[in-house]
């Protein structure tokens, strides 16, 4: 039990206090401070009557137990931390909803933070997440360097990279295999008589987007194709409005592509937004695929064909190996590198005439 409490409360003379403790209560109640603790954390080693006087007293003075310092006096916090790029993407939303759904089977609570893909703010948070010494942190990458990480890690507080694969043994990751779903991509494309392609890229930096590109670029190769039948769009950011614009560059290119993937889901619809804005049927001028499959995807105007990602797996796997790297069996974990495997999912934007 703690010895401090972070209310406020009235003590016996009726006045205001500031900080009740647990002390304040044992000297209120007439009883030790053993007591109160078995009251609060093993009340059925106390009598009824003792139960039902402290408990008045604790009601009576407002006392609420720290938890933050109970944990730090236990050495283990209950809420890990997870660190995205963007929550305004919801593939995103639902890797939170997954790992939050095994934190919360397993008593704790996930503390969601956004990078918005930027260095510099994952770097702030990481410093308050050892600051509050958090259980352990969840961690989509926006440092392409991998500083950020080698710093927090050396507060000896576990990590488990998301969506991400680990490029070294210090840590485990949850990832899906993005090579095999940009061939996935690519090869429905062809499959359907497209020759000539668009990918709309996001930031170079992101792994995620050069392991896309890399399988579609291989699905070309499959298929006979040059690579230079695979223009590439690079995009600022993975939002919607960057996918405008790469669809209005799109629309200005001389030798028109007649198909295009997206690094993801809102890339691609935003790419929908041109291409509706300016008459370009699709997918009877133009066959869009997109990338993530959120659930925006199928209630497009022109239901959005994609390549699914287990988000929900993706957050609730991550958590599950957090919880055994730092759980009772912590001296047994071995760290590992999880890799999931994306579906296409085939909808009306590659399909004329449905």
């Amino acid at each position: 039990m703690t010895d401090t409490a972070r209310t406020v409360g009235s003590g016996g003379s009726g006045g205001p206090v500031g900080n009740v403790g647990i002390k304040d209560v044992a000297r209120e109640a007439g009883v030790s401070v053993g007591t109160v603790s078995n009251v609060i954390n093993q009340p059925d080693r106390v009598s009824p009557a003792t139960l039902q006087h402290v408990r008045g007293v604790i009601s009576r003075l407002g006392y609420v137990r720290s938890e933050s310092a109970r944990q730090l006096r236990a050495g283990r916090s209950r809420i890990m931390a997870l660190l995205v790029l963007d929550m305004g993407n919801p593939f995103f939303v639902d890797i939170a909803r997954g790992a939050e759904r095994t934190a919360k089977a397993a008593g704790l609570g996930v503390m969601v933070c956004n990078s918005d893909q930027n260095a510099r703010d994952e770097a702030d948070y990481l410093g308050l997440f050892a600051e509050q010494r958090v259980r352990g942190v969840l961690l989509t990458p926006a440092d392409p360097s991998g500083a950020n990480l080698r710093e927090f890690r050396r507060h000896g507080i576990p990590s488990v990279l998301v969506d991400r694969v680990a490029g070294d043994d210090a840590g485990c990751s949850v990832s899906v295999d993005d090579v095999a779903g940009g061939a996935l991509a690519i090869r429905h494309l062809t499959a359907t008589g497209h020759r000539s392609f668009a990918y709309v890229s996001g930031p170079s930096h992101l792994q995620q987007v050069r392991d896309r590109r890399e399988g579609a670029l291989l699905a070309l190769a499959e298929a006979g194709l040059p690579a230079s039948a695979l223009r590439e769009l690079p995009a600022d950011r993975l939002d919607v409005a960057s996918g405008r614009d790469a669809g209005s560059r799109l629309l200005g290119l001389p030798d028109r592509p007649t198909a295009v993937f997206c690094a993801n889901d809102l890339l691609a619809l935003g790419v929908l937004q041109a291409l509706y804005a300016a008459g370009v049927r699709v997918p009877e001028d133009m066959a869009i695929v997109g990338y993530d499959d959120i659930e925006f995807a199928a209630a497009a105007t022109v239901p959005l064909t994609s390549v699914r990602q287990p988000a929900l797996t993706l957050g609730a796997k991550a958590a599950e190996l957090l919880l055994e790297e730092t759980g009772e069996q912590a001296a047994d974990h071995r760290h590992e590198h999880v890799v999931l495997q994306p579906e296409l999912v085939v909808r009306r934007s590659t399909l004329a005439g449905h």
